[in-house]
């Protein structure tokens, strides 16, 4: 049996994003052209200060079809110093304006985001958000980057832990991505032509042309036995067990347009998300709030038990049977706790403070997203 941690956990990276309500609802072309100027220089100039994070936002008001497309949120190119990483669906947000478009922002804005721009599902996008941001983000400024380490986060905080942003390799980001390469190769967050084109072919080989449940099945398998191939230091367990997986169906769920039933996407819409960071013109999100339908479609089509390449070399596949799997949604609670403890092991003031509140807002959102109640784990204590 697969547990509802399988049916509802696993998009998990995909689909982040940063804003303020301000810039994710805008009504005024010309206010949100301030903003977006605001909202870099302000950051530029040095000046942050401790934030106490607010709860993360409930549901939108209104949760069905909609233009996103519009001309409230034009798509733009890149500027220098704008952030981009791993996440398509992050980085398609940021080059309209759903997030900022420098590529940082709160997590509370980036729920807000990913509900106004995909409809994801409101405690599924707290979940994925507040992993990212405990792992990736800075704690004490509440900021986090989509692609890598920038001073527009704040001050470094004391290592180990980095404020790395997504591309930082093993703690959200992982192997075997879709269209991006293994961080063993020295790239893990550009778009990577060679990997698309495997998309471009799978979807031809099983989807006629098309992007679907069963090409997303076999394209998983394959990407998986490449990198065991390849990457002398193949994982894919834990977090990245479930994120690899979500990735799989994230463009199925979120790309489709939502005026189309056949939850098929086309080459032009995919290279349009995956390499240009653009809606495809006309673009309507999901009909209803989403998280990762046909997860369970995709696992059965070539189940593979969590592990790695082990003893740096190629080939040479182990499954770990202490990873957290889609039957053990609270091991993988625990894992993450961990993670987080090992890269804080001895916070104090305003960043313990953060850390236990940003830990509690990821927690209440643990019995919808992993469909299981877990103990909560207080590493820090309580406030």
């Amino acid at each position: 049996m697969i547990s509802k941690a399988f049916v509802v956990l696993t998009a998990l990276f995909f689909s982040f994003s940063a804003l303020s309500t301000s810039l994710a609802f805008p009504n005024d072309p010309e206010l949100l052209k301030r903003q977006e100027v605001e909202d870099t220089s302000s950051r530029t100039g040095g000046g942050f200060g401790a934030v106490n994070p607010p709860p993360p936002p409930g549901p939108p008001s209104f949760a069905g079809l909609k233009l996103v497309h519009d001309r409230a949120h034009p798509w733009r190119p890149l500027r220098n110093g704008d952030e981009r990483g791993p996440c398509p669906g992050m980085n398609t947000l940021a080059s309209h304006g759903y997030i900022s478009r420098d590529g940082v922002a709160s997590p509370s804005q980036m729920v807000t985001a990913v509900q106004e721009g995909f409809n994801m599902e409101n405690q599924f996008a707290i979940f994925v958000t507040y992993l990212a941001h405990l792992m990736n983000g800075n704690l004490v400024t509440d900021l986090l980057s989509i692609g890598g380490k920038t001073r527009k986060t704040g001050p470094d905080p004391p290592p180990p832990a980095h404020a790395g942003g997504f591309n930082v390799h093993g703690t959200f980001e992982g192997d075997a991505g879709m269209t991006r390469g293994d961080a063993f190769f020295g790239d893990n967050h550009s778009f990577n032509e060679t990997r698309f084109q495997k998309f471009i072919d799978f979807s031809n080989r099983y989807g006629d042309g098309y992007y679907n449940i069963t090409v997303a099945g076999e394209l998983r398998h394959q990407i998986l036995q490449d990198s065991i191939a390849t990457n002398p230091q193949f994982s894919f367990k834990n977090v990245r067990y479930f994120t690899g997986y979500g990735e799989s169906a994230f463009p199925i769920n979120f790309f489709v347009d939502g005026r189309r039933t056949d939850r098929r996407l086309d080459m032009g819409s995919a290279r349009s998300f995956f390499q240009n960071m653009r809606f495809p013109p006309d673009f309507h999100r999901s009909p209803k709030p989403t998280s990762n339908e046909g997860i369970a479609d995709i696992f059965r089509m070539h189940p593979f038990l969590p592990g790695g390449n082990v003893d740096g070399r190629v080939n040479n596949f182990m499954v770990d049977p202490n990873s957290a799997d889609f039957n053990r949604p609270c091991v993988l609670y625990a894992d993450i706790v961990n993670t987080v403890q090992g890269l804080y092991p001895k916070p104090t003031g305003v960043l313990r403070r953060n850390l236990i509140k940003n830990l509690g807002f990821f927690y209440s959102s643990l019995p919808a997203a992993l469909g299981a109640q877990c103990e909560e784990l207080f590493p820090y204590g309580q406030l």
